[in-house]
């Protein structure tokens, strides 16, 4: 069924897409590869590190883990915090003020979507700049709860330079020894990004706004995703199973290749580009 296209002339590619997505509405599903552009690195991009994320069994059930977790977000969140949209966001929002795009169900956690000025996004796994209690659900901001660390682990930040940073906001540090967790203000719980972690499910409401998504669009645009895990590729095998055409962007194989009409093989940030001038010429 697939029909894949190694892309030199943006142009060219760029028609491809928009005749196999027809006139809309078209919904978006983008994952990491969005968003390397912007300084954030991906998971398993081809050119990726080999990485080892925390799992929530091990965030939930060992102290130790957590207060390795928090050193190292507490300095890597800040990077994320700095990048800003680039080319590929910014198309996409473009798609959708032309009445293209109906929608983005986003597997990153940076919000980058949403600066850019995207306006119907389902944040899958969870946003960075958000922190929950897992006893009482209180949610506060990641800048509130940068101030309680700061303060709890003076000059901690100020030894650190030059840090490996990874996609869910997280720093590779040598060690993270005597570093202070805060726990929740209002009853003591303990506080977790709220990010679907590795070994956590997507709350079953952001799954089924997704999947409305999917009945309401004509066709799916895959960005940026290997579509590894279930979470995102689920959405695409509901739109392959309703007869919509799939036309898939990516870097690199991904698991549902196989049932797609379309993938492409090409960096995010120039075919989008590309795709908003294909729709409006």
């Amino acid at each position: 069924m697939t029909n894949a296209l190694d892309v030199d002339d943006l142009k060219a590619g760029a028609a491809r897409i928009r005749e196999v997505l027809g006139r809309g509405p078209v919904l978006a599903l983008t994952g990491a590869g969005v968003s390397t552009d912007s300084g954030i690195p991906d998971y398993r991009g081809p050119d990726s590190p080999p990485r080892k994320p925390m799992t929530y069994q091990q965030f939930v059930g060992d102290a130790a883990f957590r207060r390795h977790y928090w050193a190292r977000n507490h300095v890597g969140w800040r990077h994320v915090h700095r990048t800003r949209p680039n080319d590929g966001h910014r198309a996409l929002a473009g798609l959708e003020a032309l009445g293209v795009l109906s929608g983005i169900i986003t597997q990153n956690v940076d919000t980058l979507h949403e600066i850019a000025g995207s306006r119907r996004v389902i944040d899958l796994h969870g946003r960075y700049d958000r922190v929950v209690c897992l006893s009482c659900s209180r949610a506060v901001s990641r800048s509130r709860l940068a101030e309680r660390l700061t303060a709890l682990n003076p000059g901690f930040t100020g030894g650190v330079a030059d840090v490996e940073i990874a996609p869910d906001a997280d720093a590779v540090l040598a060690s993270t020894r005597g570093f202070r967790v805060a726990d929740c203000e209002t009853c003591g719980g303990i506080l977790k990004p709220d990010i679907v972690y590795f070994g956590e499910n997507v709350p079953k409401d952001r799954v089924l706004d997704g999947y409305r998504l999917v009945d309401e669009a004509a066709a799916l645009l895959v960005a940026g995703s290997s579509l590894t895990v279930l979470s995102g590729r689920r959405f695409v095998k509901r739109a392959a199973d309703q007869g919509k055409p799939v036309a898939i962007l990516n870097r690199g194989a991904t698991r549902a290749d196989g049932i797609a009409t379309l993938t492409v093989e090409a960096g995010c940030s120039p075919m989008l580009r590309a795709l908003v001038e294909a729709y409006t010429g």
